[in-house]
């Protein structure tokens, strides 16, 4: 008997590719296929030369590049020494995820299809290209690859006697039970953050360094609407090693009334603890998490429930929905005929799953704790560029970072989560730890000494150009050209102090334009003669 088994491998940064990958394994577990959905990153390539059916799905970052689940794989499988039919008992299928606005459109999964074709893979069906930019956005490639990749996929691998392809009405097994242990001791949250500073691992995902918020300054006028602040976290002892250009991940977490709101709403104790059991033994625990865990720490700092709810979270919402008229809304929300209307109520708006959930209030009461991670993704880092030199700052990192806050058509303004959550940490309250790690950027400066660098950075784009120009002026290095814009000079001068010190040094040629002061002033006055290089 033929073993009917489907692998759905991921590259993700975002957590689109992976949402999807999810889709696809829980639509292969109603055929009847034993499935695992793995990031690329975390699965044995060596095994891949035995799975019959595989299904990759990966988006495509920056500029042509893939994401950092996916790199490790990249490189292996782009290795010359690969025997050309090693992959030959493979099937094949590759799904795409990017942007059409963008120029390498769908860049790694053209690449990893004709990569798969040349090491003898055979492609089910052609390579799918989902676009953002579509009015349906990716689902409208996505919906149609998948009826033809099941086609064929049945037609190879035939449905067992006497079975037949579950309904969506059926609700699968969870990833996780959760086994409630009792009361957390003292009420505390169970957090790694203190016990991983003196790790002897170096910073990452999975081992964040606890570094303490040295400052946090406001560089915006108070009269001015947008709130940037000029951030300085303490790295001593960390090991963290930087340079201009890199970025700093930072993990933030639910603000502590989401974090109530939601715990009332399932009718989960906050202080209470658990373990995770997985359902099936190939689907390991979240690394991220600690075992055991309270749900104060679950809900704060895991799960992310201020993000706008994609389209399977409504499918499995409307599962466990015991109201008619909730139900039907969700199944709605859930088809391919109903995605402008999603689209309006949530993207547009850009609603949240917490207020969804307010919304469904009935169908939310239904659903058992035991489901909250199939529901609810978890919290992604967020991406800083470093605005310091660890030249200049040795045991420092600094970062130039916008307080996002703005109206849409609901009363509630709408807030970035990262940036809300660290402007509103006060030092008079007792130190504050932020959990982050560095990784390499994608600006690179020369090496050369004697190579001048001409820096274009309008508003806090000009955090990579600081760290550049304090790491060159401590380097010794001329020829540092900035040119600066903002709305005003009284304004958003970010820095200004600083830019114009180091002018009078001799140590910077420094160009300005405030496009919103009374009078207008670009002052290049002629960069052709002034600017000789």
């Amino acid at each position: 008997m033929v073993i009917r088994r489907l692998l759905v491998l991921f590259g993700s940064q975002t957590g689109t590719a992976q949402d999807v990958a999810e889709r696809i394994g829980r639509e292969g577990v109603r055929r009847h296929f034993v499935c695992r959905v793995l990031p690329l990153d975390s699965y044995t390539i060596a095994d891949l030369i035995q799975e019959p059916l595989v299904v990759f799905v990966c988006s495509t970052t920056g500029q042509g590049e893939p994401p950092d689940n996916m790199k490790k794989f990249w490189r292996f499988i782009f290795r010359r020494n690969l025997p050309a039919a090693s992959l030959s008992v493979v099937n094949s299928a590759v799904l795409g995820l990017g942007d059409s606005s963008y120029p390498k459109f769908n860049f790694i999964a053209k690449k990893l299809s004709k990569r798969l074709m040349q090491l003898g893979s055979q492609n089910l069906l052609p390579l799918g290209l989902g676009d953002d930019q579509h009015d349906l956005g990716p689902d409208a490639v996505i919906d149609p690859w998948l009826k033809d990749f099941w086609a064929i996929a049945l037609r190879i691998y035939p449905l067992p006697p006497g079975l037949a392809v579950l309904g969506d009405h059926v609700i699968l097994p969870s990833k996780y039970s959760l086994q409630f242990e009792g009361d957390a001791s003292n009420g505390s949250v169970v957090g790694p953050y203190v016990t991983n500073k003196h790790s002897t691992c170096p910073p990452s995902s999975l081992h964040p360094f606890p570094a303490r918020m040295v400052a946090i300054e406001r560089v915006t006028d108070e009269s001015h609407f947008q709130d940037v602040r000029l951030i300085t976290f303490d790295i001593t002892d960390s090991g963290i090693q930087y340079s201009a250009g890199d970025v700093v991940m930072i993990e933030p977490r639910n603000p502590a009334d989401s974090v109530e709101q939601f715990c009332q709403l399932f009718h989960l104790d906050p202080h209470k603890t658990f373990t995770l059991k997985p359902n099936d033994p190939a689907t390991p625990p979240p690394a991220r998490l600690p075992q055991p865990c309270t749900v104060q720490y679950l809900v704060e700092r895991y799960l992310d429930i201020n993000s706008v709810p994609r389209r399977s979270f409504f499918q499995l919402l409307s599962c466990f929905s015991t109201d008619e008229l909730e139900q039907e809304k969700l199944q709605e929300f859930s088809s391919a005929e109903g995605q402008e209307e999603l689209y309006s109520y949530c993207n547009r708006l850009r609603r949240t799953t917490l207020e969804v959930l307010f919304d469904f209030s009935r169908t939310t009461a239904a659903v058992p704790a035991d489901y909250l991670f199939d529901l609810i993704p978890e919290i992604r880092p967020r991406a800083f560029s470093i605005a310091s030199s660890q030249l200049a700052q040795p045991k420092h990192i600094q970062i130039l970072m916008a307080v996002v806050q703005y109206k849409t058509k609901l009363k509630k303004p709408r807030c970035g989560l990262c940036s809300s959550w660290l402007a509103a940490q006060s030092r008079e309250k007792g130190d504050v730890y932020v959990p982050l790690w560095v990784k390499k950027g994608l600006l690179q400066f020369p090496a050369d000494i004697d190579t001048p660098v001409i820096m274009v950075g309008p508003g806090t784009g000009v955090a990579p150009f600081r760290a550049a120009i304090q790491e060159r002026v401590a380097s010794g290095r001329k020829g540092n050209y900035l040119f600066f814009g903002c709305r005003g000079k009284t304004k958003d001068f970010f820095c200004g102090a600083e830019w114009e010190d180091l002018q009078q040094r001799g140590c910077l040629t420094f160009y300005t334009a405030f496009s919103r002061d009374q009078l207008f002033v670009f002052q290049c006055r002629s960069i052709k003669y002034t600017c000789n290089i």
